[in-house]
């Protein structure tokens, strides 16, 4: 993992993105503020309250030096945030006064940054829960045309090869449109984070047909919308794993197909399969997981694990900016 992360820092480090860490109250948050910053990875913009961030840096021992500090309170974007968040939600329901409380939080502040073009990312979770950030990015930064859901891959690497797994943590059970777009951002996220050509995969207990059953028609279906919303992209379905990354298997079971064997975006069919998947090859096979990994908006909003670690939160930021790239 520590070469392909090294990599993705050193993309990073020529992006110069501007990240902001909505969770800002979070030690974590401002130690990797700081390695950031002094490793050059990303500028960063710590979100919140400007005296109590400044305070509990100092606790710390740690130097706030070339690291932004916009409070939500004092900005003078926040009547302009507030009234944009109104206009976007008032079909919804909201109310002025509900815009106002809700463009003073941190995680909705960052969001609206993003949307606007201040800061070209958000990664928060430390401290707030998977749903508000999701909300946030949702509500505020929105899906890009042609993408109907949020979801999520993770990296799995092994020593010689790196695998992209969706979904694995957000969507319980895709429909086939759903599903298509999970495949087409996860193989996106993957060209740009490895480098690699996608090649992608969408797992069934079926191949090619070997079982007849409304789960393996979900998967048939989402094959042909990948194809005929991305034709560029090398995909196949339905697949069983076996027949997806074996050679040996994929000349018996699937002959003639131009993944088979080679694949290196594996879809799942449901939340079950994938987040059974994740943690089978991490535990049994010793591969490195790097995720869950939030896709689908129109720009990065990363979700980060409350256990997560200070190196944990440099490494997201790192592929939050080179995810990001268009």
């Amino acid at each position: 993992m520590a070469n392909l992360i090294d990599d993705i820092k050193a993309k990073a480090r020529q992006l110069k993105k501007h990240i902001v860490l909505p969770d800002a109250m979070d030690e974590r948050a401002i130690q990797a503020a700081r390695i950031i910053v002094d490793e050059k990875i990303a500028n960063i913009s710590l979100i919140g309250s400007e005296e109590a961030i400044r305070s509990k840096a100092h606790q710390l021992g740690v130097s706030l030096e070339n690291v932004h500090i916009v409070d939500p309170e004092k900005s003078e974007k926040l009547n302009e945030f507030v009234q944009t968040y109104f206009n976007l939600r008032k079909a919804k329901g909201m109310q002025q006064e509900q815009a106002q409380a809700t463009m003073r939080q941190p995680l909705f502040f960052g969001a609206m940054m993003v949307r606007e073009g201040l800061a070209d990312g958000s990664v928060a979770g430390s401290l707030s829960t998977t749903g508000d950030v999701l909300r946030a990015g949702i509500q505020i930064v929105g899906l890009p045309e042609g993408i109907t859901v949020v979801s999520s891959f993770f990296l799995m690497i092994f020593p010689k090869t790196i695998f992209s797994f969706a979904d694995c943590a957000v969507v319980p059970d895709p429909t086939s449109e759903q599903l298509a777009d999970i495949a087409i951002s996860t193989a996106e996220n993957h060209r740009k984070l490895t480098g690699e050509e996608p090649r992608v995969a969408l797992l069934s207990f079926s191949t090619k047909g070997s079982a007849s059953h409304a789960l393996v028609e979900k998967v048939q279906k989402a094959t042909l919308l990948v194809k005929q919303k991305k034709a560029s992209l090398v995909v196949d379905g339905e697949l069983q794993l076996d027949a997806a990354i074996v050679s040996s298997v994929a000349s018996k079971k699937a002959p003639g197909s131009p993944v088979a064997g080679t694949a290196n975006v594996l879809i799942f069919p449901d939340l079950n399969a994938g987040n059974i998947g994740y943690k089978l090859t991490q535990r049994l096979a010793g591969a490195e997981a790097v995720g869950p990994i939030i896709q689908g908006l129109k720009k990065p909003c990363y979700d980060l694990s409350r256990g997560c670690s200070v190196n944990d939160i440099v490494s997201v930021v790192a592929i939050n900016s080179v995810a990001g790239t268009v």
